[in-house]
């Protein structure tokens, strides 16, 4: 994935260095090192979504920190892999082997909504740490109150929102349509990431009273999206809302040219939207009236209006996201503290869940989901 896997090396770079090998080096024997268990779909349709690079920037991210000498010069960090194969009751056996068999001291990762819905419920339950680096579905935390898990990304719900607000800002200008006579069709993959989108769609719309002249989900799996572009031909949006992941966005994009679809604007969120250099690759010009909501790439950012530091943070790591895949790569706004923050924090924690836990609901700065603050943003599209 090239247009956003610093993004996800950005989030793996959190967990190291500001929360998790933090929280659990303190007391840890300098020969021993500090191993951390990530979920990655490696195979399956997940894997060319976007699961696949997060491997990657993890890596990038475990060597920066070992290539200083590990967390404070000390604690080397094991990266320890799972691969849920884009399955969900996979993902759970591996949580449970990386936690219980492998004993890692954190969890983290997960690219899929549908995986870390189910994953946050057992991984609190059993009192692990579980830091999500990717999946943005608002149902990890809604009405939860989890007590161990976090999250340094966008809310599900806030995609759906800014989606609308655009087109509400741009659409008569753009368009030449007001706000109140724009159609819009509202199409999502059915898992727990397309609805929360999706829902979030519908609400922003009937806000700016927007019509919704069709909402369909459908299953990420089917081999066949035609049916429901024929639907899409007779409701007639003047754009289209989809949230999918990427072999059903690829899909959805070859069956609609094939059958004649004609739409003023579609906007993506997240996932195989934002490869937009593989989008062109396959359909052209076709994508010029394309749109994805997604984090601000870091690097893109102008480096004075960061914190010190995160400017070439995120040059080196896009640098070596490049040299291992040839690819260009982007991040977004939710780089960590800097390593020199990370020597400067030696505390006294055991090595538990629970300290874990503390450090990261105090940390200043880091941007985060958890049980003091389950609305809390870690920052907006």
């Amino acid at each position: 994935m090239k247009a956003s896997s610093v993004k996800f090396l950005s989030r793996i770079w959190a967990v190291l260095s500001a929360l998790a090998v933090v929280g659990i080096a303190a007391q840890a024997p300098a020969a021993e090192k500090i191993r951390i268990g990530f979920l990655y779909d490696l195979t399956g349709p997940f894997a060319a979504a976007g699961a696949r690079p997060a491997k990657i920037g993890t890596e990038i991210a475990v060597e920066m920190v070992n290539a200083k000498g590990g967390v404070a010069g000390k604690y080397p960090v094991e990266a320890v892999f799972g691969d849920p194969q884009s399955i969900a009751d996979v993902a759970i056996n591996e949580a449970e082997r990386l936690l219980n068999s492998e004993k890692v001291d954190i969890l983290a990762g997960v690219y899929s909504s549908a995986h870390a819905v189910p994953l946050a419920s057992r991984v609190d339950a059993q009192k692990r740490f579980f830091w999500i680096t990717v999946a943005i579905s608002s149902a990890v935390f809604k009405d939860q109150n989890r007590t161990y898990v976090f999250r340094p990304q966008v809310h599900g719900d806030q995609f759906g929102e800014l989606s609308v607000r655009f087109l509400s800002e741009v659409s008569e200008k753009r368009l030449g349509i007001p706000p109140a006579q724009l159609k819009l069709a509202i199409l999502y993959e059915d898992g727990p990431y397309g609805t929360n989108v999706a829902a979030a769609n519908e609400a922003a719309a009937k806000t700016h009273g927007m019509q919704i002249v069709l909402r369909e989900g459908y299953s990420a799996t089917l081999p066949d999206l035609s049916s429901l572009v024929i639907k899409l031909k007779r409701a007639r949006p003047d754009v289209i809302l989809h949230t999918g992941y990427n072999p059903d966005i690829t899909l959805f994009l070859r069956q609609a040219k094939e059958l004649g679809l004609r739409f003023k604007a579609l906007i993506g969120h997240g996932a195989g939207y934002a490869q937009l250099d593989k989008l062109l690759e396959t359909f052209g010009p076709d994508i010029d009236y394309v749109f994805n909501v997604d984090p601000v790439p870091a690097q893109l950012l102008d480096p004075k209006t960061l914190a010190p530091g995160l400017g070439e943070l995120s040059q080196r790591m896009v640098e070596r996201y490049r040299a291992i895949t040839g690819a260009q790569a982007a991040g977004d706004p939710t780089l960590p503290a800097l390593e020199e923050e990370l020597r400067g924090l030696q505390r006294d924690l055991q090595r538990e869940a629970e300290a874990v836990r503390e450090l990261a609901l105090a940390r200043p700065g880091l941007p985060s989901q958890g049980p003091a603050d389950t609305q809390r943003q870690a920052g907006t599209p």
